[in-house]
């Protein structure tokens, strides 16, 4: 079912939303992006005169109540946004009085989800790999099923709308919907956002298709890397990996962040490129530092920077960001592009000294978005420097989940979105 072609009129509709927002020390949200994105399909239950319950989780309370992780502290917040005053459920487990009672154009804000270990389905207080583990997990997995078929019982509908939690099998995510039938369960509009997103850069691909693959580790993107060159024109390599390739041909990268036990992998990969006829696009030269501290992200007194070869930074020194060369020619292979994904910074653009090389990447899909081509951005610290070279309005789609995003790009089916299409 299409939610846009459902109409919630005299029906209660239970939304799993992402409201893992950040909060200061005195609780106060500090960047509501997640609720803002929420707001089209919670207004649209809203709008045709149906009741809404709210469900979401937040932080990590690994099965336990943890008052700093409450979603109590957001409900002002949710309330302004929405318009409409918002009830609380101080236990999500046991809000079927409070849902019972909702009137159409009423709201009720379920406690976070992962108060109870049966959200995430994972056995607690038990070592993995043993007999015991074993049998706790298949218990787990019945407890999921009630605890799913608990919130359930409180709607007539269920709408998917967390794409951030998408790549997870949890109770609200996946397990609930068994307990809807075709008819009264669907996407949210964000959802339904996210995944033509990603279907763009995937399944629907205008070329030239440029992907930008950035970050430290090639171990944490090797998955992404080898689905994406059976796909794209062009490869570009970026951020921390670039050294455990210039390792790799017995580069010398002085301090540089590096994976040893992947230098074989990085050779693999240039090896796939070439089978497959995709252009690899590696900085050739980086800026590095001996001074960057990474707690305060800013040059400790008397750091000298220097710009030199990748293959060729001088002991005591770090590559942190593309150089120059580097810079120009991700610019120009990004140029002309049809079909732009970016996932991951070219360095460390927390500090601002070492910003340029993410920001020219940023502003080549700019340009090229104007030029008429379709640009991803996905993955917090991608997400993070659109933001910060206030690039946000000038790329065709920003994805608000990383994990999910990634597990999407690499191939695999999400159990959120798989759940309501089957």
């Amino acid at each position: 079912m299409k939610i846009n072609d459902f109409n919630f009129s005299g029906k209660k509709a239970i939304v799993r939303v992402d409201f893992n927002v950040p909060l200061d020390e005195n609780g106060k949200i500090t960047d509501d992006t997640r609720i803002r994105g929420a707001l089209p399909t919670l207004k649209k239950v809203l709008g045709d005169g149906g009741a809404l319950i709210i469900m979401s989780h937040m932080g990590k309370p690994k099965g336990k109540v943890n008052p700093k992780l409450s979603l109590g502290q957001i409900v002002p917040a949710v309330s302004e946004k929405l318009g409409v005053e918002v009830k609380f459920a101080p236990d999500c487990a046991k809000a079927q009085e409070a849902a019972a009672a909702l009137k159409p154009g009423e709201v009720l804000l379920l406690e976070n989800l992962r108060y109870y270990p049966e959200e995430e389905g994972k056995p607690v207080g038990v070592e993995k790999g043993t007999p015991e583990y074993d049998e706790a997990k298949k218990a787990m997995k019945e407890s999921q099923k009630e605890f799913a078929k608990t919130l359930a019982s409180y709607a007539d509908c269920y709408v998917m709308d967390a794409f951030g939690t998408a790549h997870r099998r949890h109770a609200s995510t996946a397990v609930i919907a068994d307990y809807f039938d075709a008819d009264h369960k669907m996407l949210g509009l964000l959802m339904e956002k996210e995944v033509t997103a990603v279907d763009n850069v995937l399944s629907n691909i205008k070329r030239p298709f440029v992907a930008i693959m950035g970050g430290s580790k090639v171990s944490s993107k090797i998955g992404i890397i080898e689905n994406l060159l059976g796909k794209v024109d062009k490869l570009i390599l970026c951020g921390g990996m670039t050294y455990t390739f210039a390792k790799a041909h017995n580069g010398e990268i002085g301090d540089s962040i590096v994976e040893l036990d992947k230098l074989d992998v990085a050779l693999g990969v240039e090896e796939l490129a070439k089978k497959n006829g995709v252009e690899l696009v590696l900085g050739s030269d980086c800026t590095a530092t001996n001074g960057l501290d990474f707690a305060t992200m800013s040059l400790k007194p008397g750091a000298e920077v220097i710009t030199c070869p990748a293959t060729n930074v001088p002991a005591g020194f770090e590559g942190v960001d593309a150089g120059p060369d580097s810079q120009k020619a991700f610019a120009e292979a990004i140029a002309g592009a049809k079909t732009i994904l970016w996932n991951g910074p070219a360095g460390v653009f927390e500090c601002d000294a070492f910003t340029a090389g993410s920001r020219a990447i940023g502003e080549a899909i700019a340009k090229a978005t104007a030029e008429g081509a379709f640009s991803l951005i996905g993955g917090g610290d991608s997400v993070a420097c659109v933001n910060k070279f206030g690039l946000a309005d000038q790329v065709s789609y920003i994805s608000t989940g990383g994990g999910a995003l990634l597990e999407a790009i690499e191939g695999k089916v999400l159990p959120g979105v798989a759940a309501i299409k089957g």
